[in-house]
């Protein structure tokens, strides 16, 4: 992805899976959300426009919820470093090696 600013991001797709702002992935209260694993193998199969602002990405697990503003893909690119490290100590938390 390339935004107006020049900034380009290519991300993971286990990396978007896994950070879905779905009420499944989000949950319904402040915190972390409901930790997502084994999404290594995760693909997308289409991607469907919301308007000018959003895409839905379609997920080949089934996962389809969850609509990515532009604003929310900028944040992810930027901050995928940061937002990786924290999954994956989560993941270590709970007992799961991530990839």
């Amino acid at each position: 992805m390339t935004f107006d600013d020049g900034a380009t991001f290519a991300l993971p797709f286990e990396y978007l899976r896994v950070f879905s702002p779905s009420a499944e992935v989000k949950g319904h209260g402040p915190g972390e959300g409901i930790l997502q694993l084994d999404k290594q193998r995760v693909g997308i199969t289409g991607v469907e426009p919301v308007g000018n602002y959003a895409i839905r990405l379609l997920f080949d697990d089934g996962h389809n919820t969850g609509l990515y503003s532009w604003t929310l893909l900028y944040a992810l690119g930027r901050d995928h470093e940061t937002n990786w490290q924290r999954y994956l100590k989560r993941c270590a938390a709970a007992g799961h090696a991530a990839s």
